[in-house]
């Protein structure tokens, strides 16, 4: 006995000094790895909800319509299609840190090429009716002529494309918006895959879900900065320093506005540089908790395995040698091993159906916003960085929460996600009834008399009162009229002279820009806002059980794959085409379209309003309804699983009480140790 105590005495004094060294350092590299992640997170979440914010700004830049907008903003998933699957299974087997430290540096090239364009591109011209400037005291006629011979040459000026319009027509400078996102896509590919799977490996597995939880909330935080950034460049001018700002005779909320969308891409991608510093300095693997081996030791074995020299074995993953041959003969019999578990096929079927949802509702949440309610660009993008993200963050966090404090399962997860999904999804309905009338424009929602009624012909411009003037059709420079009625251009709201604040007209005043939204409209507006906060903080409380449950049905060993399909499958899928679609449904509502320097067809200038809503929030009610439908299949599937897994819990239970029995006729607790942790591991991969 005395022997016994003295040897437990020597051998816990020493090593527990280096053991408390140890685990010192091992915290820090564990909160180490878990900032520069979530950092990491938040800068390419800035970059990403900047690019959508700067959507409105793109199209009247370069001229184009909204599924050309949504061909750019999917390049992104295209960048992730490219190499995803392949980083996801190898990168598993290499320096995970290190390929995400590249990766982030790929990220900031890219965002750097989206904004070269713009100094490559000549200035911003607004597109206006007027053919000189002004000031307040100069007057002007502004009808073109009152001479036809004068009127058609003048028409076939502006018809005819001008010197050097192929150089800037726009379409080779959008390219670099195009290929910019494209690498950004390429460099963000390994940092939620690796990331993820990297906390999972190396955390503790009650902490695993709050830890998760933890880094996508701080990720919304870029979202916020995102949009409030797009916010305060959408406010300066495009050509901000190289043009006087007197001269300029629009505002923010007018349609042919265009902000310095490139500052924001200049801000973002220098954070996005920095994000991979902390990368290159983190290993290649850290500490494995000693619960995710041996749980179900008592305490006495506990600390036998923690301080005998076997213990390293227990405590650190050996790293595998890196045979690249061997890696691609055990990649397709994973993948294949991967795609035949039906409850892993359903969660992708659903989450690529409600990613098309919410994908293509956040890229034109923004838009809906400025035409649907009259917003400018600037407070649609402040409203959605203030408003709109941190109920998502807020929900995203108490997910996680929920998760740690209830201690839900598998079957628990996916109930709390469904549950508040499907409430989402009710309270969503109500957005349907908060409906704003179109505009009153005179030649395309209304008649010149006043009579309401849409039109999409150029010839409903004209009327009795501007057939003086001989007026153009496509010109788009707006006027309000002292009725309430927004007029196309000053000459088409009959104007006989203008002076530098307003155009006077025969019997009526117009000032420059589009008539104010109508008071019920406005009235309707902060319930939306209430709302929109209320659905996104509910429908994102499952958004961290959703995808904890993805982690947790699969096989250990195919985590990073699983992952990295699930990302590929959602972003070529849903990523690429949901804006595409989106887009090209949205441009069939626009009723008046801008024209491009070389008489093509331009940027949206008005939307019919009621149509767009009920494209677009139709779309997106109708993509979850289905999504809906395919969770009844896969909760059946998943209680299957589920009730298997407690009959193997069950058979394997008797095998451990004979176990244990040889164990202590043995007396080896350490191997008793090694054989529950295979057979807790097995259990898991039959899971």
């Amino acid at each position: 006995f005395v022997k016994t105590t003295t040897f437990e005495l020597h051998f816990s004094h020493t090593p527990q000094i280096k053991e408390n060294s140890n685990t010192t350092y091992n915290f820090i590299q564990n909160n180490m790895f878990l900032a520069a992640l979530s950092f990491a997170y938040f800068s390419k979440a800035l970059s990403g909800s900047y690019m959508k914010s700067t959507i409105t700004q793109l199209e009247r830049r370069f001229d184009i319509p909204s599924y050309l907008i949504g061909v750019i903003d999917g390049s992104f998933e295209m960048g992730n299609l490219l190499v995803i699957a392949f980083v996801s299974y190898f990168g598993a087997k290499l320096h995970r840190p290190k390929i995400i430290a590249m990766g982030c540096v790929l990220m900031s090239l890219g965002t750097f090429l989206i904004a070269m364009p713009h100094f490559i591109i000549g200035r911003y011209n607004v597109q206006t009716s007027a053919r000189e400037s002004f000031n307040s005291t100069a007057k002007f006629p502004p009808c073109p002529a009152t001479s036809p011979e004068f009127t058609e040459a003048d028409d076939r000026s502006s018809i005819l494309p001008s010197a050097g319009c192929e150089r800037e027509s726009s379409v080779s400078m959008w390219a670099y918006v195009f290929l910019g996102n494209v690498l950004r896509g390429i460099g963000e590919t390994p940092v939620q895959p690796l990331g993820i799977s990297y906390i999972d490996d190396y955390a503790r597995p009650e902490n695993a879900a709050l830890y998760i939880g933890c880094v996508q909330t701080i990720s919304i935080i870029g979202p916020v900065i995102g949009y409030l950034l797009g916010s305060l460049c959408a406010k300066i001018y495009v050509d901000i320093g190289y043009v006087d700002m007197e001269t300029i005779t629009i505002t923010p909320g007018d349609a042919r506005w265009v902000g310095a969308w490139w500052l924001g891409y200049l801000i973002a991608g220098t954070i996005t540089l920095t994000s991979a510093v902390p990368f290159w300095f983190l290993p290649k693997s850290l500490p494995v908790p000693v619960e995710k081996h041996d749980a179900s030791c008592t305490p006495e074995q506990t600390r036998f395995i923690k301080d005998s020299p076997s213990a390293m074995e227990h405590k650190f993953r050996p790293e595998e040698p890196t045979n690249f041959r061997q890696m691609a003969k055990e990649f397709v019999p994973a993948l294949k091993s991967l795609l035949g578990s039906p409850v892993y096929i359903i969660y992708l079927c659903v989450t690529i159906i409600q990613f098309n949802s919410l994908i293509g509702m956040v890229t034109y949440k923004p838009k809906y916003i400025e035409q649907h309610y009259g917003q400018s660009a600037s407070k649609a993008n402040f409203l959605m960085g203030m408003i709109n993200i941190p109920a998502v963050a807020l929900g995203m966090f108490s997910g996680g929460v929920v998760m740690k404090k209830f201690k839900l399962g598998i079957m628990g997860a996916a109930k709390f996600a469904f549950g508040t999904s499907l409430l989402g999804y009710f309270l969503s309905l109500f957005f349907l009834a908060m409906g704003c009338d179109n505009a009153k424009v005179a030649g395309i929602t209304m008649s010149y008399t006043g009579v309401e009624g849409l039109s999409y012909h150029e010839r409903a411009l004209f009327s009795e009162c501007n057939s003086g003037c001989l007026c153009s059709g496509k010109d788009w420079d707006p006027v309000c009229g002292e009725n309430g009625i927004t007029y196309v251009s000053a000459c088409l709201a009959g104007c006989t002279s203008a002076t530098g604040t307003g155009s006077r007209y025969t019997n009526l005043t117009a000032s420059l820009g589009h008539c104010p939204i109508r008071d019920s409209c406005d009235r309707m507006f902060p319930y939306f806002l209430f709302l929109s906060v209320i659905t996104s903080f509910i429908i994102s409380l499952g958004g961290t059980p959703g995808f904890v449950l993805l982690i947790r049905c699969i096989k250990p060993e195919l985590k990073s794959l699983a992952l990295g399909v699930h990302t590929l499958a959602t972003r070529t899928l849903a990523g690429i085409p949901a804006p595409i679609y989106f887009g090209a449904i949205i441009d069939t509502t626009c009723l008046k379209w801008g024209n491009t320097k070389c008489g093509g067809r331009g940027a949206c200038r008005i939307y019919n309003t009621t149509a767009y809503r009920m494209v677009y929030l139709g779309l997106t009610l109708g993509l979850r309804t289905v999504a809906f439908f395919l969770c009844i299949l896969g909760f059946a599937l998943l209680q299957r699983y589920v009730r298997q897994e407690e009959k193997t819990a069950l058979a394997n239970g008797d095998v451990e009480v004979e176990s244990d029995s040889l164990r202590k006729e043995e007396g080896n607790s350490v191997l008793h140790c090694d054989k529950f942790v295979c057979a807790l591991n097995c259990r898991e991969t039959r899971l």
